[in-house]
């Protein structure tokens, strides 16, 4: 199997191996127990250092698409049967991962002085009211990080600026309509189901196992819309495994159903990669993204955004495009101006050492 590499991309070298190896293994080129070439001999087809190839190898050895076998090489360990034929029992009690206060501290001194600078460059525009989808610069910075940090790519005019993710489901109601069946996590963060309900909507509660939404429970629900937390899940602790993910995206293209893919929380994954999203693994159309950023600076930063499909846009004008953005200009433009610094990636890649050195400790 021979890999050409973009030169010109701006995705690291391993980064775009190990996303071509991963969609070769989803779509069947590397079955169950397909053994890899070589890290050598890999190399040399795509021109690459041993070192970029064993960087990929071990990112897909971390999500459980291969196995690394002493002596013997890489191997293919993910199946897309694997849900279907084996049911995992259900999980009752939360499973938490342990963090130091420490490492989610707000980072307070660079954040007053980005609301310093941002005070001199725009003066008394911060008082402005915001446009519908939030103000132009926040959109771009977000579509800027998400395409050379997460790799996910989003027009600005896409994302959708809100108070809070709680704020955005309620939006996702109005927008998708109240006749539809949203089926939701059991057990899930409740505050999903409760604005969900309160908007009118029917909600179905699906039991998770040890990697995500039971097979039998995705096949029972008659719902069409699926809102899941991939990484990472509250209160279960619970991260959904590759061949899970691939699942809930068949099923969402079975169904023509949409999925609402919660991605609290995935920056601080213990990974040496932040983990790949459904927005990016999906078709066109059948994810809707959303993330906050009360985890990755602070609670009180009652700031979210949600990533609407190229093909939903005149849904979302129609239906609930006239609301006003209730976060405030001046807001909006400090966390545009921290995440162009770059502060904002460098905070989230020092909380991230800090977890694995933490981890590492309790070993």
């Amino acid at each position: 199997m021979k890999y050409k590499l973009n030169d010109q991309s701006s995705r690291p070298a391993y980064m775009q191996l190990y996303a071509l190896i991963r969609d070769d293994i989803i779509d069947g080129v590397y079955q169950l127990g397909d053994k890899l070439p070589s890290k050598r001999l890999m190399a040399d087809d795509t021109g690459v250092s041993v070192i970029t190839v064993e960087h990929a190898y071990s990112l897909l050895d971390e999500e459980g698409y291969i196995e690394a076998r002493e002596r013997s090489g890489y191997f293919v360990s993910y199946h897309e049967e694997d849900t279907v034929h084996m049911e995992i029992r259900p999980v009752h009690q939360p499973v938490r991962m342990e963090v130091d206060k420490e490492a989610l501290d707000f980072p307070f001194a660079k954040y007053a002085g980005t609301m310093r600078r941002v005070i001199t460059r725009y003066g008394t525009q911060i008082l402005s009211r915001s446009p519908a989808s939030g103000v132009a610069e926040l959109q771009e910075a977000i579509a800027v990080y998400l395409r050379q940090v997460r790799g996910i790519e989003a027009a600005p005019e896409q994302i959708v600026i809100g108070a809070g993710a709680e704020y955005l489901y309620s939006l996702i109601v109005q927008m998708l309509g109240r006749d539809l069946r949203y089926a939701l996590e059991d057990p899930s963060y409740d505050k999903i189901r409760k604005v969900y309900e309160a908007n009118g909507a029917s909600c179905d509660s699906l039991i998770m196992g040890e990697n995500g939404i039971l097979t039998r429970e995705l096949e029972r629900t008659r719902a069409t819309i699926l809102h899941i937390t991939p990484f990472h899940s509250f209160p279960s602790g619970i991260t959904a495994s590759a061949s899970k993910r691939a699942e809930y995206i068949r099923w969402a293209v079975k169904r023509n159903g949409i999925i609402v893919e919660d991605d609290y929380d995935s920056e601080f994954t213990l990974s040496t990669k932040v983990e790949d999203t459904l927005f990016n693994m999906a078709p066109e159309g059948h994810v809707i993204y959303i993330n906050s950023f009360a985890r990755t600076i602070a609670p009180s930063i009652r700031i979210a955004y949600m990533i609407i499909p190229r093909s939903f846009m005149n849904l979302y004008h129609q239906r609930i495009g006239f609301y006003s953005c209730a976060v405030p200009v001046y807001e909006q433009l400090v966390l545009a101006e921290f995440i162009r610094s770059g502060d904002f990636e460098r905070r989230i890649n020092k909380v991230r050492r800090k977890l694995r050195k933490q981890m590492e400790g309790k070993k």
